[in-house]
């Protein structure tokens, strides 16, 4: 779901980082290169027009340990991006560094986009509306982010941007169950509390929906599984919001926490 140009802002070029990078011309997609140089072409990206030292381009790509050829690297992807992007894409040394300009990655502004608007839309009350804005910018994912490009500087926005998805994606349920449609969605915070043991806001989510489809008992059983795997694992119990829904579910309240209470999108 674009902004109106399905092949990007710039010359009809498109680059995208939700998934394995990928730049378009006119919906035909560029070939970039080996994986290093196209790790270069992703950090200078996600510099949004700012210059990125020589130092930190090499830090970036290839960390502490940087082969002794570094530089004759460096040189050679640059030039090899140049050649691959052609005109509509500037790649030039500032002096205090090296700077892409003409380029921005359309599948990350088009997310923002979608979730911000949807946070305006759910703080309006506007919920059905705001779960499928937060449908669309889930479908720009085609896979982790930067997928399969092996850098520090990837490695950690990979991290970064998983984390940024799993929280909208727990506003979107949230919302789903305000709407009451918890019987729909229990299945599938069973599956990502599997995947995501530790992660009290998913159990809290899938404690709720199976509170109000008439499963108190197993939401309790689902609160003793996530308590102690906090304890086994950090040596915790759960934070206040996880031990306050186990309270009310307890005590039998017709009216369990808001699940909206506590999202934030990022």
């Amino acid at each position: 779901m674009g902004d109106g140009n399905p092949y990007g802002s710039h010359d009809g070029l498109r680059f995208e980082l939700l998934g394995p990078l990928r730049a378009l011309r006119n919906g035909s997609e560029i070939p970039l290169g080996p994986p290093k140089q196209r790790a270069v072409l992703a950090v200078l990206l996600l510099q949004d027009g700012r210059p990125i030292s020589y130092d930190g381009l090499v830090e970036a790509v290839w960390g502490g340990a940087p082969p002794a050829h570094v530089r004759n690297l460096v040189q050679k992807y640059v030039s090899g991006l140049r050649r691959a992007l052609g005109d509509g894409v500037e790649l030039a040394w500032t002096g205090s560094g090296y700077r892409l300009t003409g380029a921005d990655v359309d599948d990350l502004r088009e997310r923002r986009r979608l979730v911000s608007a949807a946070l305006t839309a759910r703080d309006s009350g506007e919920l059905r509306r705001a779960g499928e804005l937060v449908a669309h910018a889930e479908e720009l994912w085609r896979g982790e982010f930067a997928e399969g490009l092996q850098a520090p500087y990837l490695a950690a926005e990979r991290l970064r941007w998983a984390e940024k998805r799993l929280t909208v994606l727990e506003a979107r349920l949230a919302g789903e169950i305000e709407l009451g449609r918890s019987f729909e969605y229990v299945h599938e915070l069973v599956r990502l509390v599997a995947a995501h043991p530790l992660r009290e806001r998913l159990a809290e989510l899938l404690m709720l929906a199976l509170y109000r489809t008439g499963r108190p008992t197993d939401a309790l059983v689902a609160y003793e599984g996530v308590r102690q795997r906090l304890v086994e694992a950090v040596g915790a119990d759960p934070g206040p919001a996880l031990r306050s829904l186990h309270a009310r579910i307890l005590r039998q309240d017709p009216e369990p926490l808001d699940p909206l209470a506590t999202v934030s999108a990022g």
